[in-house]
């Protein structure tokens, strides 16, 4: 069996490999599938458990992408069984994608766990690789790694045999499951950190970030088409329709209006950032789940009043700002004057959402103008000197 070394931080030209973005494009069925079942819940009028129950899957989708792509970052080999052990890893997305609705619909979580699984024990014998082609610390990091990950699946096996009526009791399971799965790489790299690189690693979540507002818009695409289809509403869509591609459009211009890799250097800031994502990907994913509810409360499809439907796009539009500004977009800013836009936009978003049937269209609005803002102030002479370099001018 080849061995299984640790990539260099300072590797030249480290770029995602087309495994990784195939490995990407089928991660975004399970999105696509609990997008869609945020829809349902939504529009029916049940919020509580829509979005309880979203945040939930989402988490098993982030946590399972995260985990991959820091790994590889670090010990990507491309070799025949490095593949095969990704394909595995695919195999138990596809089955977590399947068991989305059972786990929203009915609280079944036996297909989802059972892709989680797969999934996670396949990224297990990538770290017993590492153990065994390693030594000293880096093989006790890979062999924490390995015990941490086994536990927890053992826990989510375990939660499977907690009565289906006892939702508080399986809930507390679940959350207290998720905090193991967050904290197994804390515990592993307490003294080493993993060689992950900075540029590929920011450039694995800017691509993930991609796909998903990719979902969103391919998502909101098919309810337009399939509204204007059996109503024939074109006047009451082309405000959601217009609204909806603004908030997507600005939302990739303001994620990368600069380069994160400089910021990624210390284990602990890249940490932050790096799990903060579960609410940027969450938020972004649920914008193409608000427009399409959008959609359906325009076309009388939906149960629910005008104002709810016009929260489920500018609450998850206003997070989405939010959380951007506070673990990326910050970080470059000169001053106040250049601080202020993006906290400012998520608020008057929200303020949107009484807007009435143009509410995604306003909220769309502000985007544009937030990122107009943003090159305008980014394009500012420098205290004391010219324009600032330190910055890209589409600097949002």
């Amino acid at each position: 069996m080849p061995r299984m070394t640790a990539r260099s931080r300072t590797e030249k030209h480290r770029t995602s490999t087309p495994l990784e973005l195939f490995f990407d494009l089928c991660f975004v069925v399970a999105v696509a599938q609990a997008g869609g079942r945020l829809v349902h819940a939504l529009a029916e009028g049940h919020p509580g458990t829509g979005i309880a129950g979203y945040l939930a899957v989402f988490f098993g989708i982030w946590w399972a992408w995260v985990n991959f792509s820091w790994f590889a970052s670090a010990y990507d080999t491309d070799d025949t069984l490095y593949r095969l052990v990704t394909f595995v890893q695919i195999t138990g997305v596809l089955i977590f994608a399947a068991g989305v609705p059972r786990a929203f619909d009915n609280g079944d979580w036996t297909l989802g766990v059972i892709g989680y699984v797969v999934m996670r024990l396949a990224l297990t014998s990538q770290w017993l690789r590492v153990a065994h082609s390693s030594e000293g610390a880096e093989r006790r990091v890979a062999q924490r790694y390995a015990i941490g990950i086994a536990l927890a699946q053992l826990g989510w096996i375990g939660m499977l045999f907690v009565p289906a009526d006892m939702a508080g009791t399986r809930t507390a399971v679940y959350v207290l499951l998720a905090l193991c799965e967050l904290s197994v790489p804390a515990i592993a790299e307490r003294d080493r950190r993993t060689s992950w690189h900075p540029h590929h690693i920011g450039e694995r979540y800017g691509l993930f970030t991609i796909i998903v507002l990719g979902e969103t818009i391919a998502a909101a695409t098919v309810a337009v088409q399939e509204s204007v289809d059996e109503h024939d509403a074109l006047g009451e869509l082309l405000p959601v329709a217009a609204g909806g591609l603004l908030i997507v459009f600005a939302g990739w211009w303001i994620y990368f209006a600069v380069p994160i890799h400089s910021y990624l250097r210390g284990s602990r800031q890249s940490f932050i950032w790096g799990y903060g994502h579960y609410v940027i990907f969450g938020s972004a994913a649920a914008i193409g789940a608000g427009i399409e509810v959008a959609v359906e409360e325009a076309t009388g499809k939906a149960h629910v009043s005008t104002a709810a439907a016009s929260a489920a796009v500018t609450v998850p539009s206003a997070v989405f700002l939010l959380t951007v500004w506070l673990l990326h977009a910050r970080h470059f800013k000169r001053d106040l004057a250049e601080q202020l836009p993006l906290p400012l936009a998520a608020v008057a978003i929200v303020a949107c959402t009484f807007a009435g049937g143009y509410a995604v269209f306003a909220a769309g609005l502000v985007a544009a103008a937030t990122v107009a803002a943003g090159v305008a102030l980014s394009r500012r002479p420098a205290p004391g000197g010219p324009v600032s370099t330190s910055v890209p001018p589409t600097h949002a």
